[in-house]
Formats: structure tokens, sequence, C-alpha cells
């Protein structure tokens, strides 16, 4: 006899954190037009529900009306996310490249990204970009199939350094004076800050040092923000490994 093979579901779906813990759920606006107009999904469909914040549960479509659909809440399911929880302190590229680090900042199960304010990037990025990256990251998390949902913020100063931080349990940052990747003291987070192309000061260097931030170099090539910042997003939450519940 062989095992059963592991269900298979049609989507992701995102359910506020309330919504799932109860029996059913409903569905409606750019999560029904996606789902029930875009790929038309129908009564008896099954899907992985999930809150953002680490949870999913089985799901089926109960009923699809013209503008919501109804799904009922099943068994809880297991997840599997980063075992780091990765913050990213990025100096704000242009609009179109943040967007696309956000996608896929996402997808790789980045925990937040926050945007930075330095002196070779004091460009900021308005509400209006800030709220379309927490929607860009939420249909990531459900294209990827993950359960928890980037945090998006900022733009923050350069004197908010500290506190982005604080919370976090380890921290290097980006440059190419920097020495090999670090290895963190097996940290529940960390924190991986990203510069401007243009470079660090060395006033930058001298308090990112204050903040135990260690310089890690990604290589002799110069790097867009972007493709930096992925890099070492994938590199450490490859070293990390996944965490399974």
């Amino acid at each position: 006899m062989t095992d059963a093979a592991p269900p298979r579901f049609a989507a992701t779906v995102y359910v506020p954190a309330a919504a799932l813990a109860a029996s059913a759920a409903e569905i409606a606006g750019a999560g029904y037009r996606h789902l029930f107009r875009a790929r038309r999904l129908a009564v008896g469909d099954r899907l992985r529900a999930v809150d953002g914040e680490g949870h999913a549960r089985e799901a089926k479509v109960a009923a699809v009306g013209t503008s919501a659909a109804r799904l009922e809440l099943g068994a809880p399911l297991a997840i599997a996310e980063p075992a780091l929880r990765l913050t990213l302190v990025v100096a704000a590229p242009r609009p179109e490249r943040a967007s696309w680090l956000v996608e896929k900042a996402a997808e790789l199960g980045v925990a937040a990204v926050r945007w930075l304010r330095s002196a070779h990037a004091p460009r900021g990025l308005g509400t209006a970009a800030i709220a379309r990256h927490r929607r860009i990251a939420l249909a990531a998390m459900q294209q990827s199939g993950g359960a928890r949902l980037a945090e998006i913020t900022g733009p923050h100063e350069w004197d908010e350094l500290a506190r982005l931080l604080a919370a976090v349990g380890g921290c290097c940052a980006l440059d190419p004076r920097g020495g090999p990747m670090p290895r963190f003291a097996a940290p529940g987070s960390a924190a991986a800050v990203v510069g401007p192309e243009g470079g660090w000061t060395e006033a930058e260097r001298e308090r990112l040092a204050a903040l135990a931030c260690d310089g890690w170099s990604l290589g002799p090539r110069v790097l867009r923000i972007e493709t930096a910042a992925l890099v070492a997003a994938g590199s450490l939450l490859q070293a990390a490994g996944p965490r399974c519940a």
C-alpha cells in the first residue's frame, strides 16, 4: 500500500486572520475577479487559504455569485516558510525597479522590505507607491504559495536605521569593501541593508559598523540595487533553510 497523494489546490487565496478562524469566508473585490473571472474557478474547486500571518487551511468553493464567492474552510495545512525572518532595508531605486524588487522578494519569502533614504539615494516613494507595493506583495505571496505576507514600509530617514534594526537578531550591509557572506549565530531574524548604486559614504559605513552590520561583498561586479537585494536575500534564506509547520 502506498501513501495517499498530497492534496492539490487550484490556487492560494488570502483570507484575513479573523475570517480564516471561522468555518466559512467570503472572497470579493480583486481576489474574486482574479479567481472567478480571470481564472474561472467554480463550485467544488479546492483552494489553499492563508492569512498572511503564517496560517493555512483547506478551502472549497461553496458558491459563486456575481461579485463574491463563498468558501467552506476545512482542516489546517502545513506551511513551508523560511526559517529566517529576513528584513531587507533598501535604498529606494526608481519606481518600476522598486516594484519588481518587492514582487521577487515576496516570492522568496522575505519578511519585510523597508525603503531607506541615504546620502546617494535621497529619493522617496509616496504613499501611492507603498500601497501598490503592498498589493504586489499580496499577489506574490498567493502566486508562490506562501503563508506570510511581506511587510512594506517607508520611506525611512537614515536616522531611523537603528530603530529598524533593533528587533532583528543579526545584520549585514552590502558593501564592495566587505568580506564573505556573514554567518549569524542562529538568529530567528536578520536584516540585510542594501545601499544605493552610488555606494555608502564614509559616515554611513561608520554608522553601519556601529550598529554591528558586518560588510558583505557580493563580488567584483557592480550590481543594481534590486539585483543585489535579491542575491543577498536568496543566499541568506537558502543558508537558513525552510521551516515547516
